[in-house]
C-alpha cells in the first residue's frame, strides 16, 4: 500500500464529488501530508476510479496509521481519526451555506439533494454502516409498518471504555445536538464532528439549524436543533415552527417529539424537531371519524386511523392551524378521564402532552397531535402507556417521534436472537425457556409456532420477520393513550366534545 497514492485517490474522489474544487488540490495534500506524517508527496494525475463512498481509501490509511502507531487500532479512534481525514477534504461552513442559498434558488429540492449527497460523500452519514441494518415492512390493517434491527452503530471497544474512564468531562458542547459541534475534534465517548455541517433556518423569526443525522433511520432523516441549549418544549412556538419548516421545504415533514419523560425523545435536554423525506405509514392512514369546531370554519378535524390516538388539523390557513393545535394542547394538558387511566397531574407533576407531526399536501398543510400521558403505575412502572412487560423481549424502549409515526427502531442484539430462535425452530424444540440467550422470548415463541405449525425451514425469516412486526403494532397498540375498543373510541369522543364547545 502506497500512501502517497491513497491520498492522491482521496483527492481525486474529493472533487469528483465536489466535496472541494481543483484549485484546492494542494492545500488539501498538505493538510494530509501533516496529518498523516508524510515526509513527501508526488500527484498523480492518472486516476480515473468512481468510488460511491471514501470507504476504501479510508481504510487503507487507517490501516497505515495504526501500523505506523499514529493512532491506536479500535474502532472509535479509527472513527474519530477518519473524520479528521476527511475534513482534509471539506468545504468549510460558509461556502456549504454559499452553496444551500444558490441550490435553493433552483428549488428546495435541489438544496437538501446537494447536501445529502455532501453528507454521504465526506462520510459524515456513515452510509456502509447504515446499510447493514436489517430493514423491511409488516403489512397491518394500519398499513405497512417499517421495522429495522438496528446495526449501525459499533460496539465498544475495551480499550476505548477504559481511555473514556480518564477523558475530563467538559461542558463544551453541552450535548450532540449544540451548533458547537460542528468541526468538533471529539474524543473517546463524544464522536468527531469535523465534517458536520449546518444549514442555518429561520423559524418563527428565530435562528434554528438544519443538519442530518450521522445514522439516518430513513431517507434524508434530517435534525432541525435551537441555537441555544434549552430544553424541549412543546408549545404554541412549536406549531409556528413546524408549519415554518415544511413551507421552506415543502417536499419534507417535520415532527417533535413530546417533551416529557418516557413519552419523549432520548435528548429532552435540547430542543429539537426531527424530519426528512419519507412517508411513513401514519401519513397514508385515512381519517375514520371527521369533528366541527366552531370558530375554524376553514380547518378540517378528524381522527385517523392509527393504534396512537392521533388528532389530523389539515387546511391551508396556517394562523387557524395553530391557534386551533394550540386550544387542542391546551385542552388536552388539563383533561383528565379516569376510567381510562388518564390524569392530567399528580402532585403538580404534569402528564398530559402531545407529539406533533407537519407536512404539506399540495397548497395545504397537515398537523397530527398525537395524545400522550407519561403516567405510572405499579402495574405499570415504567407507564401505563408505554410498550408493557410482555413485548420487552422485541421493544422495551420510549416510543418517540419516530416509532410513532409507524417505524420500529429495535436492539441490534435481536440479529442474533432470531438466528438463535430459528435454529431451535428447525430442531423441533418446543420450550426454549432454559436456553439464557433467548429465553426471554419463550412465550412468544410458543405462541407464533403455534400459529404457524406447517412452516418450513426456508420460510422461517419470513415468519419472524412478520411475527415481529405484528409485536410492534402491538407496541403502537399500548402507547395509544385511547385504545381502539368501543370504550376507547367513546373515551376519545368525550375528549372531542371538550375541544368542539
Amino acid at each position: 500500500m502506497s500512501i502517497n497514492h491513497e491520498i492522491n485517490r482521496l483527492l481525486h474522489f474529493a472533487v469528483q464529488r465536489e466535496l472541494m474544487k481543483e484549485e484546492d488540490r494542494y492545500y488539501a495534500a498538505n493538510r494530509l501530508i501533516d496529518l498523516l506524517k508524510v515526509d513527501a508527496f508526488t500527484p498523480e494525475d492518472d486516476i480515473e476510479e468512481a468510488l460511491p463512498t471514501a470507504l476504501p481509501i479510508l481504510d487503507e490509511m487507517l490501516g497505515y496509521t495504526a501500523e505506523k502507531g499514529i493512532i491506536e487500532d479500535t474502532m472509535e479512534q479509527h472513527d474519530l481519526f477518519d473524520t479528521r481525514i476527511m475534513d482534509c477534504v471539506m468545504p468549510r461552513p460558509s461556502e456549504v451555506i454559499r452553496r444551500w442559498q444558490a441550490d435553493y434558488a433552483r428549488s428546495p429540492k435541489a438544496a437538501t439533494d446537494q447536501f445529502y449527497k455532501m453528507s454521504i460523500a465526506s462520510n459524515y452519514i456513515r452510509k456502509d454502516r447504515i446499510d447493514k441494518n436489517i430493514i423491511w415492512k409488516t403489512p397491518t390493517e394500519y398499513g405497512d409498518l417499517d421495522i429495522t434491527i438496528n446495526l449501525s452503530k459499533p460496539e465498544k471497544d475495551p480499550r476505548d471504555i477504559a481511555k473514556a474512564r480518564e477523558q475530563k468531562s467538559t461542558e463544551y458542547p453541552k450535548c450532540l445536538l449544540c451548533r458547537e459541534n460542528e468541526g468538533y475534534a471529539g474524543h473517546i465517548g463524544h464522536p468527531a464532528r469535523e465534517t458536520h455541517r449546518l444549514i442555518p433556518i429561520r423559524l418563527s423569526g428565530h435562528r434554528w439549524f438544519m443538519q442530518y443525522s450521522p445514522y439516518t433511520y430513513y431517507n434524508e432523516h434530517c435534525i432541525v436543533l435551537n441555537r441555544k441549549h434549552i430544553p424541549m418544549k412543546v408549545s404554541r412556538r412549536s406549531f409556528e415552527n413546524l408549519l415554518d419548516f415544511v413551507t421552506i421545504l415543502p417536499h419534507y415533514f417535520l415532527g417533535s417529539n413530546a417533551d416529557l419523560p418516557i413519552v419523549g425523545g432520548s435528548i429532552l435536554s435540547h430542543d429539537h424537531y426531527q424530519g426528512g423525506r419519507y412517508t411513513f405509514a401514519m401519513a397514508k392512514a385515512p381519517v375514520e371519524k371527521s369533528y366541527t369546531v366552531p370558530g375554524f370554519p376553514d380547518v378540517k378535524v378528524g381522527r385517523v386511523k392509527w393504534p396512537m390516538s392521533t388528532i389530523r388539523l389539515s387546511g391551508i390557513d396556517r394562523d387557524q392551524l395553530v391557534d386551533l393545535a394550540t386550544k387542542i394542547m391546551d385542552a388536552w394538558r388539563a383533561y383528565s378521564d379516569e376510567s381510562v387511566d388518564i390524569l392530567a397531574e399528580t402532585d403538580g407533576t404534569p402528564h398530559n402532552t402531545v407529539t406533533p407531526i407537519a407536512r404539506r399536501k399540495g397548497e395545504g398543510y397537515e398537523l397530527d397531535l398525537v395524545l400522550r400521558n407519561n403516567r405510572t403505575t405499579d402495574e405499570y412502572p415504567l407507564g401505563i402507556f408505554h410498550p408493557h412487560q410482555e413485548v420487552h423481549h422485541i421493544k422495551k424502549e420510549n416510543i418517540g417521534l419516530i416509532e410513532v409515526m409507524g417505524l420500529a427502531v429495535l436492539p441490534a442484539r435481536l440479529k442474533k436472537e432470531m438466528a438463535a430462535l430459528k435454529q431451535e425452530w428447525i430442531k423441533g424444540t418446543e420450550d426454549i425457556s432454559g436456553i439464557e440467550e433467548i429465553k426471554s422470548h419463550a412465550a412468544w415463541y410458543k405462541e407464533i409456532r403455534a400459529k404457524n405449525p406447517e412452516a418450513k425451514p426456508e420460510d422461517l425469516d419470513k415468519v419472524l420477520k412478520y411475527e415481529i412486526g405484528k409485536v410492534f403494532e402491538t407496541v403502537l397498540t399500548h402507547a395509544g393513550v385511547y385504545k381502539r375498543t368501543p370504550e376507547g373510541m367513546a373515551a376519545f369522543d368525550r375528549f372531542m366534545q371538550v375541544v368542539t364547545k
